[in-house]
């Protein structure tokens, strides 16, 4: 099988001034409309994670966050409730006279009494959109509403620190055309002219997401990564000798063993939808979902609720 994960060069940003970066004849397409949006705040996150964040609450095996309950210590002595580890021992002293005698102690407590701190703080999102700009059926609205959606999501970032990028895909490449960021300004840059068409190198764009996200793991351990693919899910570009179908599967399947999460919305029309995007998903161990009104709040609220989802 082909290390899809090293197929690819690394990953460059719309920053690159060469003049091989536009496909020429390509129709480009401004942004959509913006609105305030609102808030993403995302439920407790059942992970434990070891360092902190801005927006969602998340576990944290650190000293610092708000202590919010005790369970049992399981021999870890670091951190210990001593509320709760008093409570545990107080029924077991009547049971424990002749130990609090020779101790000579009013109170016994053993280790197996010992409960230790849960705590939350608060872990950032990246949210990082992946386009296909390649020719297709309302592909100008498609990355219009995408546009659109960014922006938004991005003024509401700049205040929590949360980071949004982009990935666009066309041709025979993928590009990064906006590296994560919270930067409003960054962004309306990064997107001022995107042009769309071409061919559809799907497993390029799906290799260039499992770098980024996979890198930004690593470097951030608490960050929270959610893939927002946006494509009718047929590639017809390959990086090597397999069938782009098979080879965007195997990129697919990466970013599901990394464990990150995902949502494929279908941009096909429904009169000509083969089902390739659902394939897709189910490959990333996803949700294909279809918006009905491709309007850049319709995709905002599908983040926020698969956020509020995880």
């Amino acid at each position: 099988m082909p290390d899809l994960g090293q197929a690819e060069a690394a990953p460059q940003s719309v920053f690159d001034t060469r003049d091989s970066y536009w496909w020429e004849g390509g129709q480009k397409v401004k942004a959509g409309e913006e609105f305030t949006p609102r808030s993403l705040n995302t439920p407790l996150d059942k992970l434990t994670r070891n360092q902190g964040g801005k927006r969602s609450r998340t576990r944290t095996d650190r000293k610092r966050g708000r202590y919010i309950q005790a369970r049992p210590a399981h021999g870890k002595t670091n951190d210990l409730a001593f509320d709760a580890t008093l409570r545990a021992a107080a029924p077991l002293q009547a049971q424990r006279g002749e130990q609090r005698k020779t101790a000579r102690v009013a109170f016994a407590v053993k280790p197996e009494d010992f409960q230790r701190k849960v705590r939350v703080r608060k872990a950032a999102n990246l949210i990082l959109f992946v386009v296909d700009a390649s020719w297709s059926m309302a592909v100008a609205e498609r990355m219009s509403a995408t546009k659109g959606a960014i922006m938004s999501l991005l003024t509401d970032a700049y205040q929590r620190r949360d980071r949004v990028g982009l990935i666009v895909f066309q041709k025979n490449q993928s590009r990064l055309i906006l590296p994560p960021t919270n930067s409003v300004l960054l962004a309306q840059k990064a997107m001022a002219d995107i042009p769309v068409g071409g061919k559809t190198p799907l497993s390029a764009g799906l290799t260039m997401s499992y770098k980024i996200l996979a890198q930004e793991k690593r470097l951030h351990p608490d960050v929270m990564p959610l893939m927002i693919l946006l494509t009718d899910g047929a590639g017809n570009v390959s990086m090597t000798d397999l069938p782009p179908q098979e080879e965007a599967y195997r990129a697919a399947e990466l970013i599901r063993d990394e464990k990150i999460r995902s949502v494929v919305i279908n941009m096909e029309h429904a009169a000509f939808d083969q089902g390739l995007a659902r394939s897709l998903a189910e490959h990333l161990g996803c949700a294909c979902l279809t918006l009905n009104e491709l309007r850049a709040e319709t995709l905002y609220r599908t983040v926020k609720e698969e956020l509020d989802a995880g």
